[in-house]
């Protein structure tokens, strides 16, 4: 008896599960083939489309992440047809039905990140500059109603205070000149000017040869311009008790600094007292002006109302119970700890109020507006109550106060 068994038939030597005949062989050759040469095209494509650099590793990195995957899918079967064996053999049908028989006019790039080849040649987005935003957004100025407006503005300390403090918190922005884009520090002058309807000098140095010199600190009034540098580096805007408004530096907002010690100063209002108003106000005016200037205040303002009210006449008493040369009721007065049968009280008194009023409403005609109808009335109306009293009495001082502008 042989110890060797006898050799299997060719018939059952093989398992049938992997047996390949010569032709299925040979087809998988030339699927092999034909995938080196979809190779060669990818790369090809490639470049075209990422003109800047010739590497897979640009294409990929500029691709999405679901067309990572893709990208990655086709590569991985490209790679199982190319090193058949048992377990991948039945990958190569797989990659068949992702390569295109016919790439016409691929896009490398988006093929990598898509497997997809109908695609158009890939362009370039352009990105516009996201505008900016402000962590404080500029306060708008308290609008007016009824027939008549917030009054055209008058160039005056008063005004000019009051227009620049609307802008407070607004980012500083070198060469900025708006709300929108931030201030600089001479931007910032310029558009509060300009709101006013006075056309200044762009730059610093430019504005400090404009307006009229004052000879010191002490002289300064609101609204005047304070300069540091000769030529000027910085510029900002007097508001009294030595500070002022102005745009500091990068990374900061506009807002209230001590003054220091400036190099000049410089008045470009030209308030002055109206003369009409001035002969009129007799002997109390050198009262007006002292109280015009302890509170912050224009001169004209406090003059404007007191010749609207009670024409000077320190005796005046209305209807309603107003009195005095500034019509200040017993319970205001009260209030205020004055009389306002006292002249000299009752002025200083009046220009107390009216520095309230344009810090709560910002501009002379709803200061004027609240004098006469209350705080109460022009919140409620979001402006000038529609009163017709009210509505001629903003008028009249408004025309009053624009006289001594002129």
């Amino acid at each position: 008896m042989s110890m060797v068994s006898p050799a299997p038939s060719s018939s059952s030597s093989v398992n049938p599960s992997v047996q390949m005949s010569q032709s299925a062989i040979s087809g998988i050759l030339a699927t092999i083939n034909s995938i080196s040469n979809m190779g060669k095209t990818l790369a090809s494509s490639v470049d075209a489309a990422v003109p800047s650099s010739a590497s897979f590793a640009s294409a990929l990195a500029s691709a999405t992440p679901s067309g990572l995957i893709n990208g990655a899918n086709l590569l991985q079967n490209l790679n199982n047809a190319a090193n058949p064996s048992a377990t991948n053999l039945s990958n190569a049908a797989a990659v068949t039905s992702q390569v295109p028989s016919q790439p016409t006019s691929p896009s490398g790039a988006q093929a990598l990140a898509t497997g997809n080849w109908a695609f158009s040649p890939s362009t370039t987005p352009s990105v516009s500059p996201a505008s900016p935003t402000f962590a404080t957004s500029p306060a708008s100025p308290v609008a007016s109603s009824g027939t008549i407006t917030g009054g055209a503005p008058v160039v005056n300390g008063a005004s000019v205070v009051s227009d620049a403090m609307q802008y407070l918190g607004v980012p500083y922005q070198w060469g900025g000149a708006s709300p929108s884009t931030g201030f600089d520090c001479s931007g910032l002058v310029q558009k509060v000017f300009s709101d006013l309807g006075v056309s200044l000098p762009r730059t610093a140095a430019q504005q400090q040869s404009t307006g009229t010199p004052v000879a010191s600190l002490a002289l300064a009034q609101p609204g005047d311009l304070i300069f540091y540098g000769s030529p000027a580096y910085h510029v900002g805007i007097y508001i009294g008790n030595g500070k002022m408004i102005d745009a500091p530096k990068a990374g900061q907002n506009v807002q209230v600094n001590s003054v220091g010690t400036p190099t000049s100063i410089v008045r470009i209002t030209g308030a002055t007292a109206n003369p009409s108003l001035v002969s009129q106000a007799g002997s109390y005016l050198p009262t007006f002006q002292a109280a015009a200037a302890a509170n912050h205040i224009d001169v004209n303002l406090l003059l404007s109302i007191a010749k609207v009210e009670s024409n000077f006449n320190p005796n005046a008493v209305s209807s309603a119970g107003a009195q005095g040369i500034m019509q200040i009721m017993p319970s205001t007065a009260s209030g205020l700890g004055i009389n306002p049968m006292n002249p000299t009280q009752a002025i200083y008194g009046a220009a107390q109020l009216l520095s309230e009023k344009l810090g709560a409403f910002k501009t002379p005609a709803l200061a004027a507006a609240a004098y006469n109808a209350g705080d109460n009335a022009v919140r409620a109306y979001g402006g000038i109550p529609p009163y017709p009293e009210t509505q001629n009495y903003v008028t009249s001082v408004l025309q009053n106060m624009k006289g001594a502008a002129a």
